[in-house]
Parts: C-alpha cells; structure tokens; sequence
C-alpha cells in the first residue's frame, strides 16, 4: 500500500515539475533539505570540513587545511544572494565574493563562471539551520563536459559534535565518496583581511630551501580544468 502510494506522489510531482517548466535536476540526482527556508540558512557559516573528487584539489586542500569563514546575506526583493567568504592563503588573509542565483529548487543555487566556461550547482543536502549544513557541489565544465563533485561540512561554529562528523561521513559514502579522504580544515584564528597574519607557527626560523610537494597553480603541468577546480572550489560554495 505504502509502496502504491509513494508512486503516485512520485507521478504527482514529476507532472507538477513539468507543468511548472522546473529544469530537470541532472543524473546524478542530488537530494535537497525539505522545506528548505533560505532566511534561516543566512548568516556565518564555517567551513570545517571537505572532500571532493578533484585530486588535484585534494593535494592542495591538505596543503592549507584550513577553516574559512562564511557570511550570507540575502535581500529579499532579489533573486540572488551573496556569500564572502574570510580565509588564510598564501601567508595572508584574502576576502572573496560571490553571487549565487536562487532556483525553482529551494535549497540550490547557481552561478556560472564565465573565466573558465564552468555551470555550478550547489546544493544544501541536510542542514538544522543552528548548528550545521551539509553542501554538495557539481561543476561542469563546458564544452569539454568534465564533471568535478565537492562535498562539504559547514558549523555555524568552527567546532563540530562527534554526532554531525559521523552523519557527515555517512553522507560522503552515500555518495559514492571515501569517508577516508575527508580533510579536516584546522583553527588558524581570526583572519582579517588587510591586518598582518598572526597564525601560529612551527617553521624554523633559519632559511631552508623549499620543496614544491604540490606543483603551484600556474605550473605548465596542471590542466586548464585542474586550475577551474581548484579557483571554483577554494574558499565557498564553488
């Protein structure tokens, strides 16, 4: 009976969807928090915790494993919001913004980055609004069609419970992602921007030579797709 009549809501909605001309959500089907409210979900976010199949993303994420700060705002009588976001790179503290276009969909948003011909798709999976979001992101890159997914753990503080982590890690297999590769970003305490960076640090304070474990950005052997990745995901939503 139960089975009867989830098929039913199920034909309901997808007749609803097509009446109403709402964009088919891709393959890889992403489910979206019910009832999402977008004014609750604005506000400070941290993220504290990623993984996505990128792995040149992945190198340099576990180069600089660090919390970045999220603030939110939203205007009402737009159909976009904004999102800034605070974090240490490159031995200072950089600031970025980003407009993100709301959709049928409550729950996703979309932006697209003209520099590097790239359609993203955010999504708030899961999320009390109070304590924690859990964020998946698809990027596609055009006209080549490189997909590049991104999983991540937002805490309205840069502390999160044993229990959120755990639910967390069940998503991320869920999806298909190794629990294993989650990166877990570190506290470097407050970065803002344009003050001299105090992070603590254990470096010696004699020169020594560098070792480039992670080739830079600009590096002739990284593949334009690979420096769309790591600009889209480093720091926000996408």
């Amino acid at each position: 009976m139960w089975r009867a009549v989830h098929l039913v809501s199920l034909l309901v909605l997808g007749l609803a969807w097509a009446l109403q001309g709402v964009h088919v959500l891709p393959e890889t089907h992403t489910p979206v928090q019910e009832n999402f409210d977008l004014g609750q979900f604005m506000g400070q976010w941290y993220e504290v915790s990623v993984v996505s199949t990128c792995p040149h993303y992945m190198r340099r994420k576990r180069g600089n494993p660090v919390i970045v700060a999220l603030e939110l705002q939203h205007d009402a009588s737009q159909s976009n919001f904004t999102m800034t976001a605070t974090t240490f790179r490159n031995g200072s503290c950089k600031k970025t913004t980003t407009d993100y276009s709301l959709t049928n969909t409550p729950g996703r948003f979309f932006h697209h980055v003209a520099r590097f011909g790239a359609d993203v798709d955010s999504y708030v999976v899961h999320t009390n609004y109070d304590e924690y979001a859990f964020m998946r992101l698809l990027s596609t890159e055009q006209p080549s069609g490189n997909k590049t997914t991104i999983v991540k753990l937002y805490s309205r503080t840069m502390d999160v419970t044993p229990v959120v982590l755990d639910n967390f890690k069940t998503l991320v297999t869920q999806l298909g992602m190794s629990d294993g590769a989650i990166i877990m970003n570190h506290n470097k305490g407050e970065c803002v921007p344009g003050e001299p960076v105090t992070e603590p640090t254990t470096q010696s304070q004699t020169p020594v030579p560098k070792r480039n474990v992670v080739p830079p950005v600009d590096s002739g052997n990284i593949s334009p797709y690979e420096r769309m990745t790591d600009s889209l995901f480093e720091g926000h939503f996408a």
